[in-house]
């Protein structure tokens, strides 16, 4: 069972994630296998929601219920924190990976209240209102992939969320007009009134030049998070940070394609090549050896603030703040 869980894990990944495939596997072996399983229940639980399988639509698939779906999930995930024996893989794995390395059940429950959104069709008004979406399901990723890596300090953990939150913002700035050819906008609704897009037009040609400008703003909206984040790795193990760092300059590498490509940044799905995510592998390792060697910043007051965070900390105790 645990080996038919790992390759499990293995090929959800493989399949579902090539740009965190290629950092996770500088992980040590325990962590590996650990984050692995945490990235499969994750895309099983998007993929029951949205009725697909590693992200791709089912052909010839029965009608879809995504709130019952949603509500088989919750259900899922509380029995598996009562050690409930879990038949399906991906509940056997995050209950594994929850259990042994102390994962707070609120983030797993905060995670499928981001399906929850977008099962209720949520608008984002405001850029507050994409960070709260952003937080919930990607966010939260960031919070128990640290608990795996034995970071359960709140100012550490305020850092990884930072690291889920700037990748999802890279994320709806790519996948724009994906989203849209589904009903889905997370950009928020007060700058597509500023820049004259209606909403239900996001998809049109048309509006690409000014659809841009918008992308490379929530791109540039990103980068005190991936700074954040930064910051953060020197709390981590040697190799964990190495992986960590790694997966951070392959995001954003990414939302640096979206706006050099402009209005072109949806001709075709951007990514990074094999050579350059090799490139930004090795600057990883720099990355993670140099944050051994400075005192990381203070993590800036005006970026967004997740729920039970760091934030009501008595400032003395910021001084060893990462």
């Amino acid at each position: 069972m645990s080996e038919a869980l790992m390759d499990h894990a293995t090929r959800t990944i493989a399949v579902g994630s090539k740009s965190f495939a290629a950092a996770a596997r500088l992980f040590d072996p325990p962590t590996r296998r650990s984050v692995l399983m945490l990235y499969a229940w994750c895309r099983h639980c998007d993929d029951v929601v949205d009725g697909q399988e590693l992200g791709f639509n089912v052909e010839a698939a029965p009608a879809h219920d995504a709130g019952a779906a949603l509500a088989q999930l919750q259900d899922q995930t509380r029995r598996a924190y009562a050690g409930e024996k879990m038949d399906d893989p991906a509940f056997a794995a995050f209950q594994e990976v929850a259990l042994g390395h102390r994962i707070d059940p609120r983030f797993a429950f905060d995670h499928l209240a981001g399906f929850a959104m977008d099962v209720e069709g949520a608008r984002y008004e405001s850029i507050e209102d994409t960070l709260r979406y952003c937080y919930h399901v990607a966010g939260v990723v960031g919070l128990m992939m640290a608990s795996i890596m034995g970071a359960h300090d709140p100012r550490v953990l305020d850092r990884a969320c930072d690291l889920g939150i700037a990748f999802q913002l890279t994320n709806i700035a790519r996948d724009i007009v994906e989203d849209a050819g589904v009903g889905r906008c997370y950009l928020p609704a007060q700058w597509l009134r500023e820049a004259g897009i209606p909403q239900q037009e996001l998809a049109d040609p048309r509006h690409r030049a000014r659809l841009a400008q918008l992308a490379a703003r929530l791109v540039d909206y990103a980068e005190p998070y991936y700074d954040s984040a930064r910051a953060g790795i020197a709390a981590l193990p040697l190799r964990s940070a190495w992986a960590i760092a790694s997966a951070r300059n392959v995001y954003r590498q990414i939302g640096i394609q979206v706006k050099r490509r402009g209005e072109h940044a949806w001709d075709q799905r951007c990514g990074t090549s094999k050579a350059m995510k090799l490139w930004l592998l090795a600057r990883g390792a720099g990355s993670a050896l140099s944050s051994r060697l400075a005192s990381p910043p203070m993590r800036p007051a005006t970026l967004w603030q997740r729920p039970g965070g760091a934030a009501s900390v008595p400032h003395a105790a910021h001084a060893a703040a990462v």
